[in-house]
């Protein structure tokens, strides 16, 4: 199992081109104290409501906005317009470096992943997983039919 795990959340355009391959790369103003090897289940919000997958993390890049755009922009499935909107008035972005992809069959939706944790709320950018949790949605996945 990984050192450290995850809850993202991303918009459903976005989780599409991840999920479709189309974006290997997820862009934070603000990076999870994550490291290669880690894991990310990603919660798709509204209008979605779900967990839908997992990636690991291949590797962390930060740099300055454009220099971020030069090495990784092209993967990041948005326009420059979008990139340069995004890190508007931040001096240094982060990108994720998606590997080893995996969707669910069959989403976890908001109310069955409050009825396995009471008190869930999904996450506004990340949320840090405890062991149990991660096993608990490894367990979805392995049952995921």
């Amino acid at each position: 199992m990984a050192a450290k795990a995850i809850l993202l959340s991303v918009r459903p355009k976005y989780a599409k081109k991840i999920f479709d391959g189309t974006k290997t790369v997820e862009l934070r103003r603000i990076c999870p104290r994550i490291t290669a090897g880690d894991l990310v289940f990603v919660y798709v919000s509204s209008p979605i409501k779900a967990l839908v997958g997992a990636f690991k993390v291949d590797r962390i890049v930060s740099a300055p906005p454009d220099e971020l755009w030069a090495d990784i922009g092209c993967q990041s499935g948005i326009t420059w317009e979008e990139f340069n909107e995004y890190f508007r008035g931040v001096t240094v972005g982060f990108g994720i470096v998606i590997r080893d992809v995996w969707k669910l069959t069959k989403p976890v939706n908001l109310s069955n992943l409050k009825r396995q944790w009471p008190g869930f709320q999904p996450p506004q950018n990340y949320h840090y997983l405890t062991r149990r949790q991660t096993g608990d949605l490894f367990f979805s996945l392995s049952t995921d039919a």
